[in-house]
């Protein structure tokens, strides 16, 4: 039984199934914040621009976050951004060996920021436990594949075909209309046999949208919270915080600490994040403050003499 938060803290949304065991570690998403590190096996990534491109890099960039106090780390071989086509085997032989290496080594949750289906089957054979899809399972045959195995999946907004332009996008309500595409992929999702104790869904800052955009859906971030289904928040180093506070990349931790804090008072229980170590300390810290967990040790003004 899922222990109620104590009186006077924050409203929380009601998840169905809060309790999930994704890969090797269960997380109860009702009262845990669990922190994704960010690996991109990809030469033109817009943060780490190729740093972790070779496979020994990514490899410890993985296992280095997992050091930090990621419980999950998403490893990506293709971009979502605008940019030359890669091929399907080109993206496995991009992720593949990093999946293999890294569970040789962890039980941490492996994710595979992928919307190839191949690429997705390929992965969870090599170990992957959860399929992170920027295209909010458009593609049939990615449903296929997932309902035909255990592995969890990430179903994210967006508008565009990944790699492709998408001009000056336009919403009515950003935050109402991704929440009905959300919600319809979802309803997909189930009738095709994917249950939903494996289903997280992400709102998809800054794709196909602009930083007011980003603001909005962060601000309301609740209302997709709403839906049920525990919430990414992929918010780090992103082009809205730094159109936000005027910060080039490499300066926009602060501000995606920030932003990832006040999506946590709004529901979300993942964040993806470049910067792992910071992250969990916010993570962990507000945790305490919503009365989640206590805290490390208690010493201050708790004794008969204190400084």
């Amino acid at each position: 039984m899922t222990k109620p938060p104590p009186a006077g803290a924050a409203k929380m949304p009601e998840f169905i199934s809060p309790v999930r065991t994704i890969g090797q570690r269960t997380f109860d998403f009702s009262r845990q914040v669990v922190v994704m590190g960010i690996v991109n096996r990809t030469p033109d990534s817009f943060y780490d621009r190729g740093s972790t491109f070779g496979l020994d890099a990514a490899v410890a960039a993985a296992l280095a976050a997992v050091a930090d106090g990621a419980e999950m780390v998403d490893v990506g071989g293709a971009p979502f951004a605008p940019g030359p086509e890669i091929s399907v085997q080109a993206e496995i032989d991009r992720v593949v060996p990093v999946i293999a290496a890294v569970r040789a080594e962890s039980d941490v949750v492996i994710s595979v920021d992928t919307f190839q289906p191949d690429v997705a089957r390929a992965s969870i054979d090599a170990g992957a436990d959860l399929i992170n899809d920027t295209t909010g399972l458009r593609d049939p045959s990615m449903v296929a594949v997932l309902a035909d195995t255990t592995a969890g999946v990430v179903i994210t907004h967006s508008l565009a075909e990944p790699r492709t332009p998408f001009a000056r996008p336009q919403y009515a309500d950003v935050v109402a209309e991704v929440r009905t595409f959300l919600a319809g992929r979802v309803d997909a999702a189930l009738a095709a046999g994917i249950s939903a104790d494996r289903i997280l869904i992400d709102p998809g800052h800054d794709l196909n949208k602009n930083t007011l955009h980003s603001l909005e859906l962060t601000r309301r971030f609740a209302e997709i919270a709403d839906l049920g289904y525990p919430v990414l928040a992929a918010v780090s180093n992103k082009d809205f915080v730094g159109e936000t506070l005027d910060r080039e990349r490499g300066e926009r931790v602060s501000g995606s600490l920030a932003a990832a804090v006040v999506a946590v008072l709004n529901g979300a229980r993942i964040l993806r994040m470049h910067n792992v170590g910071p992250a969990v300390d916010a993570a962990r810290m507000t945790e305490a403050i919503l009365g989640f967990r206590q805290p490390a040790y208690l010493r201050h003004n708790t004794g008969e003499n204190n400084d």
